[in-house]
């Protein structure tokens, strides 16, 4: 089969197409044939090896040599353990706990890695849902616990996480303030924003606007200007941002205000 492999770190141009041999699904896994993968920001900083923590699994080269997290496919074959999965299933999820290699004709993946496609979507629709989609759920329902009429604040509003958050939100019965560039601001109301703002031209921290939720999805901010603008039991979630801002709201709790407490969550 080709895959598009890698063994050292860097951009696109260390990726490979090699022939490589089809694998074979252990007793608990299922083989797949790949009909559509997604490219996620995790995937490049596996390419990159950075930030730095990308580097944990293999420190001078990648332990992964295939990458792709988000698949949607085939099942071909299946082990002999496999109790919910059938050989002709359509199916998608995220395998990046299992070995990631969806950069490939076929990949073996763990069951529970897998949900079976609704007949209703192709598979180039399925593919964009897994990891994108679950960050967005886990940030508004999990740890936000967002309540219907709620305020809610996407920053980052325009990529993969943030437009499944709007919808999420707006389903919840949310009032949604998205946050992104200028070119973005027309597609986020068509997809139901309540409000838009252009960071390129505002400082959303500083707006007399208060919200219950904040989800943030690339942690440009700093703790000081978040609490500015959540009201007195608002919540933060973090889904993306630099290490050095995740750390900073990892050691908030140690200094904030006990008389002004607001939850902080982060989910990278």
């Amino acid at each position: 089969m080709k895959a598009m492999v890698y063994d050292k770190y860097g951009t696109t141009d260390v990726l490979t197409l090699k022939e490589v041999e089809i694998p074979t699904p252990q007793e608990n896994e299922v083989l797949v044939k790949v009909h559509a993968v997604s490219v996620n920001s995790w995937d490049w900083d596996l390419l990159r090896g950075k930030p730095f923590l990308a580097r944990l699994g293999g420190l001078l080269k990648p332990k992964y040599m295939i990458l792709g997290a988000d698949i949607a496919g085939r099942v071909e074959a299946i082990g002999r353990n496999v109790k919910h999965l059938l050989p002709g299933n359509e199916v998608f999820g995220d395998i990046s706990w299992c070995g990631w290699g969806g950069f490939a004709e076929f990949v073996c993946v763990h069951e529970d890695a897998l949900s079976l496609k609704p007949s209703s979507m192709t598979f180039e629709q399925a593919t964009a849902i897994p990891q994108a989609a679950v960050l967005a759920l886990q940030g508004l329902r999990n740890k936000g616990q967002l309540q219907e009429g709620q305020t809610v604040l996407i920053n980052g509003a325009g990529g993969g996480v943030g437009t499944f958050a709007l919808q999420i939100a707006k389903l919840h019965g949310a009032k949604v303030t998205c946050v992104d560039s200028t070119v973005k601001l027309d597609m986020l109301k068509a997809m139901g924003a309540d409000n838009v703002i252009d960071y390129t031209q505002e400082d959303f921290t500083k707006k007399k606007q208060f919200y219950d939720l904040i989800l943030d999805v690339v942690g440009t901010r700093s703790i000081s200007d978040y609490k500015r603008i959540l009201k007195p039991k608002g919540k933060y979630v973090m889904v993306g941002g630099s290490l050095s801002l995740i750390s900073e709201f990892l050691h908030f709790p140690l200094f904030r205000n006990r008389a002004r407490l607001r939850k902080i969550e982060v989910r990278k």
